[in-house]
Order: C-alpha cells, then sequence, then structure tokens
C-alpha cells in the first residue's frame, strides 16, 4: 500500500486548485479527501450557483473543471501522477471528478504540466485597457497546442466575426438593463464599499478595472447603476484581440474538459507575460450564443470568449480558506 500524503501537502494542492477562475469569482467547488486511497474528489457547490445567468450550469462546470487543472498541474509539481476521471458516478452528478494522487513509481515527472506552475499564482484577470499590440502567431500556436491538448478548440476570428461577437456582447449589456433576473446574480457576487476589504468571493469593488470611455473591448462592468468609488475612465483597444474556445458538444463532460483547456491556455499566456480576461457575457443567453459559432465553420460548441493581449495582469482577487472547501474522511 502506498504512504499516505501528508496533511501540508494535501491542503496546498487544494489551495493551488482553488486560485482557479469561476464565474464572478463563486468559486462553486468542495472537495473531500479519502486519506486510505489518496484520492480527491471535486464536487459542484450548488449553493454557488447562478440560476439566472447560468441556469444549465455550464459555467460551473467549466470553473470546477480550471480547478481541477490547477490541481492536476500542483500534482505534477509535487512529483505526483494525479489519475483523473471525470463524472465517475453517473447517479452522484454532483461529483465532477475524482484525483488518484500516484507516486511516479519510476516514472519522470510531468514537465509539460509542472512548468505551468509558477503561472498558478501569477495569473489574475484583467479588467483594464491593453497595448494595440499583436500576438505573434508562434504564441498563438502555443496556446491553439494548450487547448487542443485538453480536447477544446481554440481559434482567433477574423475581424468581421470579432466585431460580430462583440456586438452580442453589447446586445447581452442591453439585455441586462432591462432583465432584473440576470442582475440579481451580478449584485449577489459583487463586493461594494467595505464589504471588498473583507471578503472572501466574488468580485470585489477594487478588480472591477476603470470604466470605459470608448473602445470595443467586452469587459464587463460590474457596478452596473450602483454606486462605487471613483474608478476613473480609459480608453480601451478599439480592436480587441478576441480568442473563442470551443468543443465539439455540450454536455456536462465537456463543460469539464473545457475548463481545463481554458485554464492550460491562461497559464501559457501567463508564462508568456500576456494579460488575459474573460466574458461570458454573450454565451450566457442561448440564443446569443448560438450566434458566437463562426458560420464559415458551422462546427463546435463556443464555450468562452478570452480577450488576450499586453497590459496590466490585474489585481489578485480573494479566495476562501482550504478549511472551508475540504473535508477529509
Amino acid at each position: 500500500m502506498a504512504s499516505r500524503l501528508d496533511d501540508k501537502t494535501v491542503v496546498s494542492l487544494v489551495a493551488q486548485a482553488t486560485a482557479a477562475p469561476s464565474m464572478h469569482n463563486a468559486q462553486p467547488w468542495r472537495f473531500r479527501y479519502l486519506a486510505d486511497e489518496r484520492l480527491l474528489r471535486l464536487y459542484a457547490d450548488p449553493e454557488r450557483a447562478m440560476p439566472h445567468s447560468d441556469p444549465d450550469n455550464r459555467a460551473l462546470h467549466m470553473g470546477c473543471g480550471a480547478a481541477l487543472f490547477n490541481l492536476r498541474v500542483a500534482a505534477a509539481h509535487e512529483d505526483l501522477r494525479p489519475e483523473t476521471r471525470l463524472l465517475p458516478e453517473p447517479q452522484e452528478p454532483a461529483l465532477l471528478a475524482t484525483v488518484h494522487l500516484v507516486d511516479p513509481a519510476g516514472r519522470p515527472q510531468d514537465d509539460d504540466l509542472a512548468r505551468l506552475h509558477p503561472a498558478i499564482r501569477q495569473r489574475h484577470t484583467s479588467r483594464h485597457p491593453f497595448a494595440d499590440k499583436e500576438v505573434p502567431e508562434d504564441m498563438r500556436a502555443a496556446l491553439r497546442d494548450a487547448a487542443a491538448r485538453e480536447g477544446a478548440e481554440l481559434s482567433f476570428p477574423d475581424s468581421w466575426h470579432a466585431e460580430t461577437v462583440l456586438d452580442l456582447v453589447r446586445d447581452a449589456e442591453s439585455r441586462d438593463v432591462i432583465d432584473p433576473d440576470v442582475n440579481e446574480d451580478l449584485v449577489r457576487w459583487t463586493r461594494l464599499g467595505d464589504e471588498a476589504d473583507i471578503t472572501v468571493d466574488g468580485v470585489p469593488e477594487y478588480a472591477f478595472g476603470p470604466r470605459r470611455r470608448d473602445g470595443s473591448a467586452p469587459v464587463r462592468d460590474f457596478a452596473g447603476r450602483r454606486r462605487t468609488a471613483d474608478r476613473g475612465t480609459t480608453s480601451f483597444e478599439q480592436i480587441p484581440h478576441l480568442v473563442l474556445l470551443s468543443t465539439p458538444g455540450d454536455s456536462p463532460a465537456d463543460w469539464l474538459r473545457v475548463g481545463q483547456a481554458l485554464e492550460r491556455v491562461l497559464l501559457e499566456a501567463t508564462l508568456a507575460d500576456l494579460a488575459t480576461s474573460l466574458t461570458s457575457h454573450a454565451l450566457e443567453n442561448p440564443g446569443l450564443r448560438l450566434l458566437a459559432r463562426d458560420p464559415g465553420s458551422g462546427h463546435g460548441q463556443v464555450q468562452m470568449v478570452l480577450r488576450i493581449g499586453y497590459g496590466p495582469r490585474g489585481p489578485a482577487t480573494p479566495r476562501r480558506r482550504v478549511a472551508d472547501v475540504l473535508e477529509t474522511g
């Protein structure tokens, strides 16, 4: 029987897993560690679901998939081999994945995962302007490869397609103004004033970024019509570098896979000194989401829109304590 992992290692692995991005930083995950089996079980946390913005829990699965990928990277860094199963028990849909932490047994460390480890803590969502500077083709190829390794497709839309996506984002913004239910989710997961200084989840006011004076960058204004501290206004890029992340199917397993692909892409970009932000805004409405697909290719399901470029990385956002998300037994 393999020796048990010490508690410090398990806590460290989970802490790094929870550095992953999630919709509105809701952190919709729970973990249970079975010490005798050296098995981590990843669960969805239904109390952190968004019934109006994410009724199918697609974004919830993607956030948990991103946490799962961070866990794999952290395990490789510890010279452990993470043997992962998605949705291992169909009768228990809240159990999204299991990770068996196996000793390498003479196998070399998974350097392809382990080298991404420094980026886990460096990666932050940036809601600031990016420079008008092209992303080199070799970097684009590396990001495409990162997505493909996790079973997803990453594409850089042509200018006309990118403009279509931007129009969909603007359409989504307009719909939000007249839909109090969608606004309810946003208000629940944003933190204003003194609450921003003590919160452990959600999007704090200091991470909203400046207000957009002009430009086309798809950066959601988390303040909405609420009064906030003066964030200033500034110009954003006129032609943002957008990236679409897609999967062949649209099932919970696809959502978990694309969450892992998303985090692999984000960590690769971070190591290359690229700033990143995410927008699922236009994808939260089923009708708009269908229109985000490139009609020229006509295949795949668009799961996330990324904005990448050169600029400030943005501030770190808070995370819950490991003790609040990890159960041992």
